[in-house]
């Protein structure tokens, strides 16, 4: 009898409009978490591909040559994706990166297919 009743019971569902969202305040708090968790950003000048035997022969004042040409932009990497570029600054006799390009959601689903 008690199977019959279970199959015969309608679902009961809440009001898609009385939903019991979190006021906008209580949500910003409860994303606050996110603030602490670390990310690796990296700054790439550039790439190549080289040959064990050519890399051992390297030696100080050796020349490795890269991928991109003087004067293109720095690409600014976190956890291993493109998100911005930028240029080379010098600032209290240590290197930094501004800023120039942010890269867009759209540009970085492309990038997804190369």
């Amino acid at each position: 009898m008690a199977e019959e009743e279970i199959k015969n019971a309608e679902a009961q569902f809440p009001d898609l409009e009385t939903s019991d969202k979190p006021a906008k305040s209580e949500r910003v708090r409860d994303l606050d978490f996110l603030l602490d968790i670390p990310l690796e950003v990296s700054v790439e000048l550039g790439r190549t591909r080289i040959l064990i035997n050519d890399l051992l022969q390297l030696g100080q004042g050796s020349v490795i040559e890269l991928t991109k040409l003087a004067g293109e932009p720095l690409e600014i990497l976190v956890n291993g994706k493109l998100i911005a570029r930028g240029e080379p600054v010098v600032v209290n006799e240590k290197f930094g990166v501004r800023i120039t390009d942010i890269i867009s959601p759209i540009e970085r689903v492309k990038q997804l297919g190369s």
